[in-house]
Parts: structure tokens; sequence; C-alpha cells
């Protein structure tokens, strides 16, 4: 068995990195063996040369090698490409033909981007890694093939499998051995030495001198964030190569090839879910204002039907004087008359014909709500009214008035809307309010 060094000069790998040289050592460990490895790592850090190295160092080495990339094969046909399929099996099948499966008998199958299979074709591949069984399409005849599957994948399988993406049986089964590879963030130390790697490739390649980068500029290139890993390190590397005529490189020059090198402060995204109030569009905006009046009518029903049970407004102020602000807003201003609010709704279910002792029970408390609410709630029928009006203009028509019974007090306004004061702060800007 060939060493790591040996290994890195073979397959051209950069990198003297301690977790870097352990993936390539399980890889020499792993490879007499016909254990199933999962390769994992985010895009761009180079996965697809481990499978290569087990591949070179098992006994499978002189027979086939297939790379299949199941991120880029249609779901319909992917079943097809990786198990074959049968003459008429579907329309367009005029011929039998063999899979990846068939094909690579005795040979190691490379999976890459496995986290991208349909969940039909999960089940097929499960049943291959547990007895090397399968079925072309169309066909009842159970087939039998001898593979060493290794599989690469960028997507974290914890949460694919959460959300009923992936199944976990099939994860267990492919990461009997996982190797990961890290980012390229993560070894500053082999940075500069994969730079020049590249910049030497390239000035071979295009017939120039090479590009050499001064003591600032391979600070910047060290401690840049690379997002891309290597594949986008190269990237770099070739086009200052191609588009620079000064072959010395400064850091003023090579801040101009880093995308966002202006801040790398950290920033809190929430990994699974949005805040209540982050709203998608416009659209639940809007139902979630209305959603949030028909809970305030509801309140409003509740508090005129105990003001005319009781009849006591101080009383049923005390009692309900939660309710109230959640209603009216909570803009915590003291000079509130919570009484004086008591007593408008009082007022209220008491002009024209209105009376208590001339309606029955039952009726009350419908009857009070719709003169209760009657002004409060104007808006809510002109949205009605104007239906010819976009989504935008009823979303900035709500705000507006929302602003205009709060007298523009951005926190009451918010909680009447029913989202939070920076989504009304971000909404106020938007518009222009």
């Amino acid at each position: 068995m060939e060493g790591i060094q040996a290994i890195k000069q073979r397959f051209e790998l950069i990198g003297n990195d301690p977790s870097f040289n352990r993936a390539i050592q399980k890889s020499l460990q792993v490879a007499p063996t016909d254990i199933s490895v999962l390769v994992t790592g985010e895009s761009g850090v180079g996965k697809e040369s481990i499978p290569r190295i087990i591949h070179s160092q098992s006994f499978r080495k002189h027979a086939k090698y297939i790379a299949v990339n199941c991120g880029a094969i249609p779901e319909g046909t992917i079943d097809s490409e990786l198990f074959g399929h049968e003459k008429g099996a579907f329309t367009g099948a005029t011929q039998t033909r063999s899979g990846y499966f068939e094909v690579a008998d005795g040979g190691t199958i490379f999976l890459d981007e496995v986290g991208e299979l349909p969940l039909p074709t999960q089940v097929r591949l499960l049943r291959v890694l547990e007895n090397g069984e399968f079925l072309k399409v169309g066909s009842s005849k159970v087939q039998k093939t001898d593979v060493r599957i290794v599989a690469a994948t960028n997507v974290k399988m914890f949460e694919a499998i959460e959300k009923g993406k992936f199944r976990e049986d099939l994860y267990y089964r492919l990461s009997t051995v996982e190797i990961h590879l890290p980012p390229l963030r993560e070894r500053k130390g082999d940075i500069h030495l994969l730079f020049r790697k590249f910049a030497s490739d390239f000035a071979t390649k295009y017939k120039m001198p090479t590009i050499r980068l001064d003591e600032d500029a391979v600070r910047l290139l060290t401690n840049y964030r690379w997002s891309g890993n290597i594949r986008q390190l190269r990237n770099i590397a070739e086009q200052i190569s191609v588009l620079e005529q000064e072959r010395n490189i400064n850091v003023a020059t090579l801040r101009n090839y880093l995308p966002d090198t202006g801040t790398h402060l950290p920033a809190v995204v929430g990994e699974n879910k949005k805040a209540d109030s982050d709203f998608a569009n416009e659209r639940e905006i809007l139902y979630k204002v209305l959603f949030d009046m028909k809970n305030d009518l509801n309140d409003l029903k509740k508090l005129t039907h105990d003001l005319m049970a009781s009849g006591n407004m101080k009383d049923v102020s005390e009692e309900n004087s939660g309710l109230i602000q959640r209603i009216y807003g909570n803009n915590n201003d003291s000079s509130t008359d919570y009484e004086e609010v008591i007593d408008n709704a009082y007022e209220i279910t008491n002009e024209d014909s209105f009376h208590e002792d001339k309606l029955p029970v039952e009726y009350q408390p419908q009857s009070s709500m719709a003169s209760a609410v009657s002004d409060r709630y104007d808006f809510a029928q002109e949205i009605e009214e104007e239906e010819s009006l976009s989504l935008e203009e009823k979303e900035i028509e709500l705000i507006k008035k929302s602003l205009e019974r709060h007298k523009g007090k951005r926190k009451a306004a918010a909680e009447d809307l029913g989202i939070s004061e920076r989504t009304l702060y971000r909404k106020i800007k938007q518009y222009d309010l």
C-alpha cells in the first residue's frame, strides 16, 4: 500500500493540514475492504478524489470505476440510469439497456451528490447495499451485482432525514465509514500552497510568467472565508493569471477579485424556521392582519357583553384591563383612561333603539359587537369595497391607518397589525411612509 505522500503526488493533492492528511489516511485504511464509505464536506473541497484513492488501492482496481452525479440526472430517468430498463418499459425504451450497477459489476461506483436521490430510488439502492440485488425498470427478474459503493454529499444528512428527504436506514448503510473533508478556511496553512500550485499551472497553460503575491496579499488570501473552497480559489488564481499585466500582485489588486471582503462580521440566522412575524409575501401579511382583526372583534364582543351584563364600568375596566390594552394598544402611556374607553363603548351600546332591557340575552353580544367596532374597523369595510387595489396598496393602506390610530407610535401599530416593530419599520422604509 502506498503512503500518504505517494498518494498526494499520484493524485496531485496539495496540503499538509492534519485533518486533510487524516482523511487520506482513512481512505487508505478502508480501501482493501468492501466497506461502504460516505464522503462529506462542503461543495468544492475535492470530495471526488477520495473514491478514486479508495478504488486505486482496492482489489477492484483493475475493474471498472464509474462516477455518477445523482443531482444531474432527472428524477424520471435516474432508476433507468442506475439499474437499467427492459425494452418497452416506458415511452422511448426501444431496446433493453444495462444500468451502471450492471456495467460496474466487480468494480466501484461513486455516487456523487447522493443526498439528491429521490426516495423511490433510495429504496432500490438500499436493496443493493443489503443483498446486492436489483430489478431493471419494467422487469420482474432479480439480478445480482457485486459493486463497491462510495457516496459523497454536501447535504447535512441529519437535517435531510428530519425533513423526510433521506432515509435514515440508507444513511447508516452508506456511512459505515464516514470520511469528512474540511473546508478550505479551516486549512489556512494550505491556502497559499494551493494558490501557488494553481498559479504555476495556469502560467504553463497560458505561456506567461507566474503571478506572485506580496505579504499583505498573502495575509488577505489566508484570512478570506472561501465559501466556494478549492474550486473558488482555483477560479480566482486563473482570473488573476489571465487578466493582470503586472505579475506581482498587491493586496489592493487581490481585493478586487474577492467578493464581499469589506466585512466578516458574524450574523445570527435562524436555521430551521422563521419568526412568526417574518412574512414570506404580501398576501400572508394581509391574512395575518385579517385574522388578528377577527380576534379583536371577538374580544370586543366579550368586552361589550360583560359591560351590558354588569352595567358597572369600573368593575369591567379592572377585570378586562389586559383585554383593553390588547385591543386599543399597549403604548405604556400612563395617561390612558380605560374607564373612558369603557364609557365610550357603553354609550355606543345605548345609542338609538339599542337597549339592553329590550333585547333577548342570546342576541346581546352579537348586536353590541356590531355597534362597538363600527368606528374602529371602518378600514376593513374599505378593503372589501376596493377590490381593485393591489396587495401592495392594501398593505400600505393598513399600515397608514394603524399608524394614524396610534398617533405614529410604531410599537402599538405593530402589535395592532400582528407584526414585529422591526418588520413594521422595514415596511415603513420600503414604502417611504
